[in-house]
């Protein structure tokens, strides 16, 4: 696996848009981004196709895997992020320059959507990508914690997947060391047939829902989906995230998996569509030991 840089004071952060378009009622999220990361001493570059809309509700995936293709090109560009979320970055599969990307190693972050950019690119490239906070995501929940953790790993080199104040639960007890793969729940379940998937195999996999797109029949369909075509059949453990539904995603993944899968489960606050966003590495070492303080940490 390719490891990208840390970052350091005076570097300039690339913003894209591979998922979403940027509307008015994001702009004030957007400034506060802004002057929040140039405060913290980064140069800030929006992608050429950031503000367009060539569709009319997006940009063409073509335009969009541009911006990225660009990003990476551009030795100044020391990290990029997902302006935000939204919908169809996989449209930007078959135009990303996944040769480009392998020889010009950075940082690229963001959750939701972006997970199927991320993970694509760390199985076709070998780069280790991040589910993390967007760059509107900085300041637009709550709390500080997604732009801390984006110091915290980006800067600082921290190797930690769980704070003080973050909360876990053992669902299933165990032990195991896997590279980790995951995010998004529907976003993953794509990947796992067809010309554009990831390998499962000795994995471990961490995902996430957020409810109102995805209520537990949805949940329960992309499980399924995931389990025939054998995303489970070899995988190390799992590690579950946010999911503010009728039935608590762990219980709708029992049944799929069933209650004697010898794996270990975990669960947890700090990741998903939430206010704590901790920055995850894909294709990162990590091993799960329920019997540890951490229960899960980067090796």
């Amino acid at each position: 696996m390719i490891l990208p840089e840390k970052l350091k004071k005076g570097d300039k952060i690339g913003v894209v848009a591979p998922a979403g378009i940027v509307r008015e009622k994001d702009l004030e999220d957007l400034n506060n981004s802004i002057t929040l990361m140039e405060a913290s001493g980064f140069e800030i570059e929006f992608g050429k196709h950031v503000f367009n809309a060539s569709l009319g509700y997006s940009n063409s995936g073509k335009e969009k895997a541009e911006d990225i293709n660009n990003m990476f090109r551009n030795p100044e560009i020391k990290a990029i992020f997902a302006v935000a979320g939204g919908a169809d970055s996989n449209s930007t599969f078959e135009y990303l320059d996944y040769e480009l990307i392998k020889n010009n190693p950075k940082i690229l972050c963001g959750f939701s959507d972006i997970t199927s950019i991320t993970n694509i690119i760390t199985e076709r490239t070998g780069l280790i990508t991040y589910s993390g906070a967007t760059f509107k995501a900085l300041t637009s929940w709550e709390t500080s914690y997604g732009y801390e953790q984006v110091i915290k790993r980006f800067v600082k080199g921290s190797k930690k997947l769980r704070e003080p104040d973050d909360e876990f639960v053992v669902i299933k007890e165990g032990y195991a060391e896997g590279e980790l793969i995951g995010g998004n729940l529907s976003r993953i379940a794509s990947l796992s047939s067809g010309k554009y998937s990831v390998n499962f195999e000795n994995k471990i996999l961490f995902i996430e829902e957020l409810y109102f797109e995805s209520p537990a029949t949805e949940v329960n369909y992309n499980l399924y989906r995931m389990r025939q075509n054998g995303a489970f059949d070899n995988l190390k453990g799992i590690w579950v995230g946010n999911y503010e539904g009728e039935e608590a995603l762990e219980k709708i993944l029992l049944d799929v998996i069933g209650n004697d899968a010898n794996i270990p489960i975990i669960k947890s606050n700090n990741f998903g569509h939430v206010d704590k966003k901790m920055v995850i590495p894909i294709g990162g070492m990590a091993r799960i030991n329920t019997s540890s303080e951490d229960v899960i940490e980067l090796i």
